[in-house]
């Protein structure tokens, strides 16, 4: 029988060969043909008596990648549709079925009677390792990129074709947990340390040992099918497990704050699972992903997380009648920890870097951070000693503005000041060459108020990137009034090359990012000059699922960067473009009381000598409060209500002023670029499964209470009364990638 995405090729000692190669694809994926495919090459090897054993492996690089989401997501509309016109009972188990697909499928591998070996000669994630997990012996080729994970639970799902049941039957429960709740891929040497690999041999020898192993009398039989077995960290009710599964709630409890329902049904099948025979736990399995499946928590990280940043990664925003550009040498000016971060980034994704700077020690001080930066990945192992050499060949350093001669692009981190910006773009103009793109990091000052200083305005763009350069994804890539297109597409294409996700937005004041975050770190000063305790103003942040409270965030900008931002606002925009209260705060802390946040050591917290103990907020801190609220009295939803709903109004407004055009992406901008809860899919996709009318309603009951930054725009009072949503009203438009 001839199959679609997979070959058959059968030896003379009667091993059958399967190679996995979807046609038209870089990388497998688990969709509906793949796995109705498998099912059939099981029953078909299973029938067969002169097959002896099956070996699955992959005619591509990487073995497979994980499920199609985009038939997961296509699932869920699918239940909400028989949910109209069948009901609960006839919709739920539609769903419970269709996702025990996958799950069916590889029990049918793991009892067919045959022999089963996973060949992995590259890349397993999420179903694809469930897959291998399914088959009776694992070998993998030497190859220092190839990962093996469970990443599910990343995108609010969590492993539902076997991997909770089969991984904590292989390997203790706390490693288990780990690998299934945190979705970090591991390399080959730690997957065979944990038995989840059987053997690591050359790339060469992979298939020869698949078969060999079958040939010297590989069962067909799973460890857990045997009479007997043992699990590897005992019953879940001996000394062992009760040590371990309410220590694992704690943890998870601290986490998560149990935002995640993906990461509690994780704790929910592993305990229950091990409690019964396999294909019991697999049930009890399937009926939670099912569960899980239906949660809006899935639906909004599945398409914020995965399908919305796949698109924007492949250029969603890109101008289609521009031809692919390509950046091979970038100046950047101003070598400072952002510019000379920058410069590390592109030199990595092998661009030529010049870094250039006031005096040559200036420069050179950037090019050492690059060093200083590789040499704690080296220690760390996660870089090699050739890496070094290789990146810093790639970077120069100088003073000399000559040097932007035969530069591409070039990126201006000078000082967040519009003279000395104004004075750096008067030098550097006369120098470049005719079609080099010029762009400024800056992270508030208006792009079309800084293009006016700049002649040849359709070649001038904004491209902001957040700190730490070499942690954060994002890239917000502002658009000015004169912008032209070539100018768009060679910084997407750049942000691309660098491996950065992008977001195109519209100029105004703090572009997108900067202004929601400074929405969330004001609440926080708000909730201060109120008398909320500090401790709880920072708890109530995290438990509403934003990574950091909003001291501490301030701190990490550093507070005299927010009061000259405040000053700047104030400056242009008039007194009452600030809270003035918080202005009074500022200059006592940065001004009186010389606490800058992180980088002097002080700030709102205390800062710890490197290595000696944990930061611990200001003790003072309290007596700097106009009055003091008790604890006791305070509504914790509420004050969780208020962080997101304060920064998810301003993103509103945003769509209002047109500086977001599109919803995608503002809700990857907000997970990406300041952490906004990512269990809501993002800051507009948090109003949209709220429900605009519910959210519009909150937002009057806050506003009533605590003033006029909670005041919904009129875009969001419109869509309410027509009960819209923002991807319903301002549809993603489809472009195929250039």
């Amino acid at each position: 029988m001839a199959y679609k995405n997979f070959k058959i090729e059968t030896d003379v000692d009667g091993i059958a060969l399967v190679t996995w190669d979807t046609p038209g694809r870089s990388m497998n994926v688990l969709d509906e043909t793949s796995i109705n495919e498998l099912e059939a090459i099981v029953k078909q090897t299973s029938a067969d008596a002169a097959v002896k054993g099956v070996i699955i492996t992959s005619g591509k690089e990487a073995l497979c990648a994980g499920a199609d989401l985009s038939m997961l997501e296509g699932m869920s509309r699918s239940y909400a549709e028989a949910l109209k016109e069948k009901g609960e009972v006839a919709a739920n188990q539609m769903l419970f079925d269709q996702s025990r697909r996958f799950s069916q499928v590889f029990r049918g591998i793991e009892t067919s009677g045959k022999p089963w070996v996973a060949a992995i000669n590259g890349l397993a994630l999420g179903g694809g390792f469930e897959l291998t997990l399914s088959c009776h012996y694992r070998v993998a080729a030497e190859n220092p990129k190839t990962r093996v994970g469970l990443p599910e639970i990343k995108v609010g799902l969590f492993p539902g074709a076997g991997g909770t049941q089969r991984v904590p039957r292989i390997v203790p429960p706390q490693d288990a947990m780990q690998l299934l709740l945190k979705g970090e891929a591991i390399n080959l040497d730690k997957a065979k340390a944990l038995k989840l690999v059987d053997a690591v041999v050359p790339a060469a020898d992979m298939i020869k040992t698949a078969k060999d192993w079958i040939k010297g009398g590989g069962k067909a039989v799973a460890a857990w099918d045997e009479k007997g077995f043992k699990l590897p960290g005992g019953p879940v009710y001996s000394k062992a497990g009760m040590m371990m599964f309410p220590a694992g709630n704690a943890i998870f409890r601290r986490e998560t704050y149990d935002n995640y329902p993906a990461a509690r049904a994780v704790m929910q099948c592993v305990y229950e699972g091990l409690q019964l025979p396999i294909d019991a736990g697999l049930r009890v399995e399937s009926r939670y992903f099912a569960q899980i499946l239906r949660s809006k928590e899935a639906a909004a990280m599945i398409r914020s997380l995965f399908l919305s940043m796949q698109e924007l990664n492949k250029g969603a925003r890109r101008p289609p009648n521009v031809p692919p550009t390509k950046v091979r040498k970038l100046a950047v000016i101003g070598a400072g920890f952002m510019g000379a971060s920058v410069g590390y980034v592109s030199a990595r994704a092998g661009i030529e870097v010049v870094l250039i700077d006031r005096d040559q020690e200036s420069a050179d001080k950037g090019k050492a951070h690059a060093r200083s930066v590789i040499d704690d990945l080296i220690k760390k192992g996660r870089a090699k000693e050739g890496d070094r050499e290789k990146i810093l060949s790639r970077i120069s350093a100088t003073a000399d503005y000559n040097a932007l001669k035969d530069c591409d692009l070039i990126i201006e981190a000078v000082f967040e000041d519009r003279k000395v910006k104004a004075e750096t773009y008067a030098k550097a103009q006369p120098l470049l060459k005719g079609d080099a793109i010029f762009a400024s990091n800056t992270s508030t000052l208006p792009i079309n108020s800084l293009a006016e200083e700049f002649k040849d305005q359709g070649k001038f763009i904004g491209i902001h990137f957040f700190s730490p350069v070499e942690k954060m994804m994002l890239v917000e890539i502002i658009v000015g009034r004169n912008t032209g297109d070539v100018a768009l597409a060679t910084a997407l294409d750049y942000v691309r090359a660098i491996g950065k996700t992008p977001i195109v937005v519209n100029d105004s004041r703090g572009f997108f990012a900067n202004r929601c975050v400074l929405r969330f770190t004001a609440e926080g000063l708000e909730m201060l000059m109120e008398g909320v305790p500090p401790a709880m103003i920072e708890n109530t942040a995290k438990m509403a699922g934003m990574p950091v409270g909003p001291l501490s965030l301030s701190d990490e900008v550093a507070l005299d960067l927010v009061l000259k931002i405040m000053k700047a606002t104030e400056a242009d925009l008039g007194v009452n473009a600030i809270d003035q209260g918080q202005k009074k705060l500022l200059v006592e802390m940065v001004e009186k009381q010389g606490r800058f946040g992180r980088k002097n050591g002080k700030g709102f917290y205390d800062y710890p000598e490197k290595g000696k103990g944990q930061k611990s907020l200001w003790p003072q801190l309290g007596s700097l409060q106009p009055k003091k609220l008790d604890p006791d009295t305070l509504d914790i939803e509420e004050l969780k209500q208020r962080f997101l709903v304060v920064q998810a109004v301003e993103a509103a407004r945003t769509v209002e002023d047109h500086v977001i055009t599109d919803m995608r992406e503002a809700d990857v901008g907000s997970i990406l670029g300041f952490g906004f809860a990512p269990f809501t899919g993002g800051t507009l996709s948090y109003i949209d499964f709220m429900g605009t009318k519910k959210f519009v309603e909150l937002c009057h009951r806050l506003e009533a209470k605590y003033g006029s930054r909670f005041t919904p725009p009129k875009l969001l009072i419109d869509m309410a009364a027509k009960g819209e949503t923002f991807y319903g009203r301002f549809p993603p438009k489809k472009q195929a990638a250039a």
